[in-house]
């Protein structure tokens, strides 16, 4: 008998069938579409499952995250730790993300939002860009696979790219800083800051005041990680105050951003809805595929999760 393979599908992906995610080694059954007894479950594979949820299956032997970050499993306080835990990894999402901030930052470089609005106002307005593009300083906190990839696509376009994790990493023409005790520099000498970072204990409300203090006064900040690494208030209060000249955000403590949230109309930020990367369900598929292979040759699949780390 074929194992079954449980999928919870996030909001993004809702009316994709069992027939994207089939494969020949196993049986795959929907939630919310599917009716299967808990104990039938041997693999899971899903993006934030209710909390608890993942304890009612009491013969789960794996669990597939849909997403390079597992928060959204690790913040359950019932998580099965027993259960192996594999993060996805692909090129084609780190690429999208790459391509997601060098838009952003050739926005801002470019003052893109200066000439929309003269546009709009048919103004003829001409600028030089603030400063060269060699001399603009843009700095990854978190050279990991995206991070790396996001430093050396900008690299290549010509800015100062430097990076910060804790280990030091060796990637050509990026400055590496490690460890706590370099931040403080790494975040001295940021004009736009990037972070990549996964969500830990450690990494949780992160980008706060003090933090922000840390930047040269006018830097741009850019998270694409995740909203729960930033203090909201604090943002806005160091962008009123002129501290940061603007921000840029794909993802926000509570999600959807709600109707009510300053975010949403202040001027000197950009919002998007958690768009910057995201996964291919046909990749997923082949992901998932190969997760199964491991599992039943018995072999741990790569990627697995270090879950007192985080990731």
């Amino acid at each position: 008998m074929k194992p079954k393979i449980l999928i919870l599908l996030p909001p993004a992906w809702k009316g994709l069938g069992k027939e994207t995610f089939a494969g020949p080694d196993y049986d795959v059954l929907m939630h919310g579409t599917d009716d299967y007894q808990p104990d039938d479950v041997t693999y899971f594979v899903g993006f934030r499952p209710p909390h608890g949820f993942l304890k009612s299956l009491p013969n789960l032997k794996l669990v597939i995250s849909l997403g390079a970050g597992v928060d959204g499993f690790l913040g359950d306080p019932q998580f099965p730790k027993h259960v192996p835990l594999v993060r996805f990894r692909d090129t084609s999402l780190a690429l999208e993300m790459a391509q997601y901030v060098l838009l952003q930052v050739l926005m801002i470089h470019r003052q893109q939002r200066y000439f929309d609005k003269a546009q709009a106002e048919h103004a003829w307005r001409q600028l030089l860009p603030p400063r060269p593009t060699d001399m603009t300083r843009i700095g990854i906190l978190g050279l990991g696979d995206i991070g790396g990839t996001i430093a050396m696509q900008l690299a290549g376009l010509g800015f100062a790219v430097s990076g910060w994790s804790r280990s030091r990493k060796n990637l050509p023409g990026i400055t590496s800083f490690a460890g706590s005790s370099e931040r403080r520099a790494f975040l001295g000498q940021c004009d736009m800051l990037v972070c990549v970072l996964p969500l830990t204990p450690e990494t949780r409300n992160l980008l706060n005041a003090e933090f922000f203090a840390g930047l040269p006064r006018g830097a741009w900040v850019i998270n694409v990680a995740r909203g729960a690494m930033l203090v909201e208030d604090d943002l806005i209060a160091a962008l009123d105050s002129g501290h940061l000249t603007g921000a840029v955000l794909d993802v926000f403590q509570t999600e959807p951003l709600p109707p009510d949230s300053p975010i949403w109309r202040h001027p000197k930020i950009t919002a998007t809805p958690h768009i910057a990367g995201i996964t291919d369900p046909r990749v997923a598929q082949q992901h998932i595929q190969m997760c199964v292979r491991e599992m039943q040759a018995g072999r741990l699949p790569p990627d697995i999760v270090a879950v007192d780390r985080g990731y």
